[in-house]
């Protein structure tokens, strides 16, 4: 391919190297930088100074920007080759656009104002489906959000496939609830320790995972590998409802099961973001994952991701 028509451009040799911009670079992200460090020239994205040094001890160039402001984001134009966008959504208050994802807008507009990235991998989240009444699910299940933090994926998946008409090549991963047991908050623990009851086996909910290092070596795949404009289930191979995931975890730690309780006690006990999650069932498919990125999970079951902590 002729190098005025490469996503690399007419450079000196230096600067062909692929460049990887990794957008939210929290846990997930610094897993899938640790994948690429000595492959790739990796940069992130960060708004935050006391950010910088882990960074760049992670081998990660960082570059200062806001999401919430855009034009801290013009910097970002023609940067890198590669982009894995992470960060969530902006909290929106009622009574704004609470259903845009401004954040999203922001970075695709910077992106397009030069060269334009060869592939651009989003990080949504399974939520956007809603509640499937536990029926197990394609890519192609239509959307149909429940809560507003899944309205502003579905505008950031918008958002994304906006920059696929420009040539971009777009994979959307539609994300579960990611665990690990070297992960902050990463497993029922703490919530084990609570002693934080749990729904009875008629009234709850099929809830997915992935551990977070599965995700990252799922996001590296999607770099490189998938159609463009195509959506994947980053989920594991697991299917179980959101108490037997817990009381699994409570076995593996040698801690009491948690009390089971009837869906309407638990509106009455049970804080209102925990209860948004057992409000929603769905099992994903992740044939396509397996088939078209050809991801070998490393922890298949969530049995597996648990005891990997030894």
């Amino acid at each position: 391919m002729p190098s005025i028509n490469s996503p690399l451009g007419a450079r000196p040799s230096r600067f062909r190297r692929e460049r990887v911009l990794v957008v939210g670079c929290g846990d997930v992200g610094l897993r899938a930088a640790g994948q690429l460090r000595g492959r790739v020239k990796l940069i992130a994205l960060t708004s935050s100074t006391d950010r910088l040094p882990l960074l760049r001890q992670a081998g990660i160039t960082p570059i200062l920007g806001d999401l919430d402001q855009p034009a801290s984001l013009r910097r970002l134009s023609g940067l890198a080759t590669r982009v894995l966008h992470l960060a969530p959504p902006a909290r929106v208050e009622e009574g704004a656009r609470w259903w845009r994802d401004a954040r999203s807008l922001a970075l695709a507009r910077s992106l397009r104002l030069r060269s334009l990235p060869s592939a651009f991998v989003y990080g949504s989240t399974s939520g956007v489906y809603g509640d499937c009444g536990g029926a197990r699910i394609p890519e192609t299940r239509a959307l149909r959000p429940d809560t507003p933090r899944a309205h502003r994926r579905v505008d950031a998946e918008r958002t994304a496939r906006w920059l696929g008409r420009a040539g971009i090549a777009v994979r959307i991963l539609r994300i579960p609830g990611i665990y690990a047991p070297d992960r902050e908050g990463g497993t029922p623990r703490e919530r084990l320790r609570k002693g934080t009851p749990v729904l009875r086996s008629e009234d709850d909910v099929y809830t997915n995972h992935i551990h977070a290092d599965d995700l990252a070596r799922i996001c590296v795949a999607a770099l490189w590998r998938g159609g463009p404009q195509r959506v994947f289930h980053a989920s594991d191979d697991s299917e179980l409802k959101m108490g037997d995931y817990v009381d699994l975890a409570a076995r593996l730690y040698g801690l009491p099961l948690p009390p089971r309780i009837a869906r309407v006690e638990a509106q009455a006990q049970l804080p209102l973001s925990l209860l948004s999650f057992m409000g929603e069932s769905r099992r994903l498919d992740n044939a396509r994952l397996k088939r078209e990125l050809r991801v070998r999970l490393r922890y298949p079951t969530v049995a597996a991701g648990l005891r990997s902590a030894g």
